[in-house]
């Protein structure tokens, strides 16, 4: 199966112009754009995922395109689009990688009812899923980045994609969002992780996007057994502690993470019971994320 890299740097730009045809889990995206300056970081972080064949079918046709008219010059400003559909305000242009990364995280949330769509991180370990499910300013996607570079398969920093019998979750194995202080705390926890340049004045603040592990793409068409549900907090100085959490607690804190809850109705009521009966569940508080990695290594090797 050919990759994302085997197509060179001349090759990737021209598939870009054209419609890059990337796998990403159980998707096949078709990415174009005409802001060639995301191209170098762009190649890096999806270099090792698959490219679509050239008869299967595409989920969804995204693009992100430089607004037309005075905006070329002036402020110049992009566009994203899905189908055409244009979901999004425009945004400056600097903020071109960032918006073809929330654009992918929209139509994966608008229009994959066929699964209950979890507003979570989700890490793995010897097929054994963790869901990280927590309001933004957490320290989700940090805890999900470091866990990712100490051994943990990335399935999603953002989305978590659950079967309706609740047996199987589904891996992007996307770029993981950094937000703000996160990035150089990553920078610092793994130095040899790829991140990209940060990008100011968003509305999330500063973002950098860090390249997903090469294992976790290689294992990104195969499913993973939720086990746990994690509540993660952090919290300066704070001891990392691991507290179970009722059942009637988890089930809701699941129920208010499903982006598609309510869309789905009974089916959502009861894909939310069977995970919440399937899982442990946890509150977790950290400030430091070496106590925090050996706490999910106790994890992992606990009983089923």
């Amino acid at each position: 199966m050919r990759r994302v890299k085997d197509l060179g740097p001349a090759g990737f730009r021209a598939a870009l112009r054209q419609g890059l045809r990337l796998v990403t889990g159980p998707f096949n995206c078709a990415l174009r754009t005409d802001v060639d300056e995301i191209a170098t970081e762009l190649a890096t972080l999806y270099g090792e995922h698959e490219l679509a064949p050239d008869g299967d079918m595409i989920d969804f046709h995204v693009e992100v395109a430089a607004t037309p008219g005075l905006r070329r010059w002036l402020r110049p400003q992009v566009q994203f689009l899905a189908d055409d559909v244009k979901p999004f305000t425009p945004l400056p242009r600097a903020q071109a990688l960032p918006m073809l990364e929330w654009g992918l995280n929209w139509c994966v949330t608008a229009y994959s009812h066929h699964l209950l769509v979890l507003h979570a991180a989700c890490v793995a370990r010897d097929g054994r899923a963790v869901i990280l499910p927590a309001p933004p300013g957490s320290g989700k996607s940090t805890l999900c980045a470091a866990l990712v570079n100490r051994g943990w398969r990335l399935l999603s920093d953002e989305l978590t994609l659950v079967d309706f019998d609740a047996a199987r979750v589904w891996g992007l194995a996307r770029p993981v969002n950094l937000k703000n202080a996160s990035i150089d705390v990553i920078r610092g926890f793994a130095p040899d992780a790829f991140l990209t340049r940060p990008v100011h004045d968003t509305s999330k603040g500063t973002v950098a996007l860090m390249a997903p592990p090469v294992a976790s793409v290689q294992a990104g068409g195969q499913p993973a057994q939720p086990c746990s549900m994690v509540l993660p907090k952090y919290e300066a100085g704070a001891a990392a502690t691991l507290t179970p959490m009722p059942r009637g607690q988890a089930f809701l804190q699941i129920a208010d993470n499903a982006m598609n809850y309510a869309i789905l109705g009974r089916q959502g009521f009861e894909t939310v019971g069977e995970l919440t009966a399937r899982c442990g569940h946890f509150s977790f508080r950290y400030g430091n994320l070496d106590e925090a990695m050996q706490v999910f290594d106790d994890l992992a090797r606990s009983p089923a």
